[in-house]
């Protein structure tokens, strides 16, 4: 499939640069792939697309405030994003600017509260960095860092958890899994009140969901690859919606390529750990969930491939279409959809 297929206007002003002030007040795009229909609705209507028996799947994965600025030993400043913990203090890293930042060079950060070496430079051009500190990482970074938001919002955040979902829970990723920022402790109470099962996966989301495909052929695109586990209980609520003929809705892209990545053929789960890479792209036959919540994607993105797979590309543009005149809000901080 060509590149350009997955292409779509999008006026710069419906980039949303900030969070709205109420979560759940947010827009909804609901699509039924069956009748071909488009609705729209406010994001706590959600509940209303719900059933007992359903399994909604979130993942709760956390952010890091893996954005950090600092100085060489030379006064020259540096830009570093970390992306993925090696092991120990040893840290893959982008940075900025890359040609200054050769193996041996150190950086401090917070007027010495962090230090950092640099080891080896990646493929990719990333680095392996080795941080040496007084204290707990994550304090530090909790003091120093920033939040990693996506290149296309150059807003600054005031509120660090707005970039959080509220069930965010094991710290790992370099983004939100931003599907999942629509939803409050109260909206969640009232899913479960009804008689809908909650599951969690963790996805640590990487910076490359935010890399561009670059291959004219989007088979020829390379995945980036992100690591995931699921719990034997989590595990359990999926399967038992499966077998009892209800419905698994994905929260976000994240959770759903973690259930296709581990699903068998009957779309079961169980415990496991492992890295994905899988490329969701149209053609591809989905075995595990039924429904998807999921923010508006990119143009030409991997993201916006997922979708085009999981209901028609044709009938997804037209949402996207309808989305742009109705001026939804679009990417991190925008509105939301419904797949069902």
């Amino acid at each position: 499939m060509e590149l350009s297929e997955f292409n779509y206007d999008l006026p710069q002003e419906l980039i949303a640069q900030v969070p709205i002030k109420d979560r759940d007040e947010s827009r909804l795009l609901v699509l039924d792939r069956k009748n071909k229909t488009i609705e729209d609705k406010i994001f706590k209507d959600i509940i209303d697309y719900l059933e007992p028996g359903d399994c909604l799947v979130r993942n709760n994965t956390k952010v890091i405030p893996a954005r950090l600025y600092g100085k060489k030993e030379t006064g020259a400043n540096v830009e570093f994003v970390l992306l993925n913990n090696i092991e120990g203090d040893i840290w893959e890293t982008m940075v900025r600017p890359g040609n200054k930042l050769h193996i041996g060079t150190k950086v401090i950060f917070g007027d010495g509260l962090l230090i950092a070496e640099i080891m080896d430079t990646l493929e990719d051009g990333t680095r392996k960095v080795k941080f040496t500190y007084q204290g707990i990482f994550n304090e530090i970074l909790d003091k120093i860092g920033l939040m990693p938001l996506p290149p296309y919002i150059h807003e600054s955040l005031k509120e660090k958890d707005r970039y959080q979902t509220v069930y965010a829970k094991y710290l790992g990723s370099s983004a939100a899994p931003t599907a999942g920022l629509h939803f409050t402790p109260e909206l969640l109470k009232k899913i479960e009140n009804k008689g809908i099962d909650i599951a969690n996966v963790t996805l640590h989301v990487g910076i490359g969901t935010f890399r561009p495909v670059k291959e004219k052929n989007i088979e020829d695109h390379h995945m980036h690859t992100e690591h995931y586990y699921i719990k034997q209980e989590d595990a359990g609520k999926i399967n038992k919606a499966k077998l009892s003929g209800k419905r698994v809705i994905s929260v976000g892209t994240t959770s759903c390529r973690t259930l296709e990545t581990v699903a068998d053929e009957k779309g079961l789960v169980k415990e496991t750990e492992g890295d994905t890479g899988i490329f969701i792209y149209p053609g591809y036959k989905f075995k595990c969930i039924d429904a998807l919540i999921t923010n508006f994607h990119l143009p030409e993105s991997t993201l916006l491939m997922l979708v085009s797979a999981f209901a028609d590309k044709d009938y997804i543009l037209k949402a996207y279409k309808h989305a742009v005149d109705n001026k939804y809000r679009f990417f991190s901080f925008g509105d939301a959809m419904l797949i069902k």
